[in-house]
């Protein structure tokens, strides 16, 4: 069997998340204590006990994801012992992905994640910026839709994830993304689902977040990764550090191709995926793409043991 990690991004957080990983192996404890210390905050407390409109907070979202992610990672490793064919995260997840693949240490990926979530807030002022999911529409016709948005209202709208067959998300300003959202739906669109999100992501209202980014990390050691990372940016897998840096810098700004990256992830022999953090958001969006892909998900205890239990039917667990 080939596996390949893949870990979630904003918007898969809730409140008490960890919490029975933290109670039933130390190794996830310390992954927890570990992100505090770097931090230099109580990031376990607000993980764990809220409140929810604090935790959604980009900045405080995007370590705290980080952290669940690695902490149930760490607790995997310490099972079982498998060697992933591939690795890639959405979003904020690809940041997980190249801590499991070796290429940055936990330490430097939740400073990077927290400044990100920073810059991110920061780039458009709060309800200047919206993001919706398009349904039902294929892509070009939907960059058609924004095309037109952008040049009747003079303003900003983009593709934004391109998620799977059938679902697409736009982002944008707010008067934009509502135009955009008309003219999908007046090209055949099935629904148009506006976002619960503080800001326009990867679309070029990010530049300015994403050249502050760029700037740390240039100052961030990065490695060469120990196995392939799927790149959000064009679904390429990446090794070098080089590669791995230029992707990261693009990723803020340009569209999340997560249904060209299961499809590359497939041509690298891969035939079953396992999503390691909250939630089975990522898991839905590869059976959409490719049915013939086994998936598994591990958050908690159960989930855990259902995927060891899964990794060593042909072996004994290490």
């Amino acid at each position: 069997m080939n596996v390949a990690y893949v870990f979630p991004g904003q918007g898969a957080q809730y409140v008490g998340m960890g919490q029975a990983l933290i109670d039933h192996y130390p190794v996830a404890r310390a992954v927890f204590e570990e992100a505090d210390d770097v931090l230099n905050m109580n990031l376990t407390k607000l993980i764990l006990s809220g409140p929810d409109d604090e935790l959604k907070l980009t900045y405080n979202t995007q370590p705290a994801l980080l952290t669940m992610s690695v902490a149930v990672l760490r607790v995997l490793a310490e099972r079982v012992d498998i060697q992933p064919a591939a690795v890639a995260g959405h979003s904020l997840g690809e940041y997980s992905a190249l801590v499991a693949a070796d290429a940055i240490s936990f330490q430097d990926a939740v400073r990077l994640v927290y400044q990100r979530g920073r810059m991110m807030d920061e780039a458009v002022p709060a309800g200047h910026g919206a993001m919706s999911a398009v349904l039902g529409l294929d892509e070009d016709s939907l960059a058609a839709a924004c095309s037109q948005a952008a040049e009747e209202t003079g303003e900003v709208v983009e593709l934004a994830n391109i998620n799977c067959p059938g679902q697409i998300v736009i982002s944008g300003t707010t008067a934009a993304v509502a135009r955009a959202s008309e003219l999908a739906k007046a090209s055949g669109a099935k629904r148009v689902l506006p976002l619960a999100v503080s800001g326009p992501f990867h679309c070029s209202l990010m530049r300015p977040a994403a050249d502050a980014l760029g700037e740390l990390l240039d100052s961030t050691e990065i490695h060469d990764a120990k196995v392939p990372v799927v790149a959000n940016v064009d679904g390429h897998p990446r090794t070098t550090a080089a590669d791995l840096r230029e992707a990261l810098k693009r990723q803020l700004y340009t569209p999340v191709r997560w249904w060209d990256g299961v499809l590359a992830m497939r041509r690298l022999g891969v035939d079953i995926v396992i999503e390691l953090g909250p939630g089975t958001v990522l898991s839905g969006l590869v059976r959409k793409i490719d049915k013939s892909l086994e998936t598994l998900h591990a958050e908690d205890p159960a989930t855990l043991d259902a995927v060891c239990t899964r990794m060593t039917s042909g072996g004994e667990e290490a």
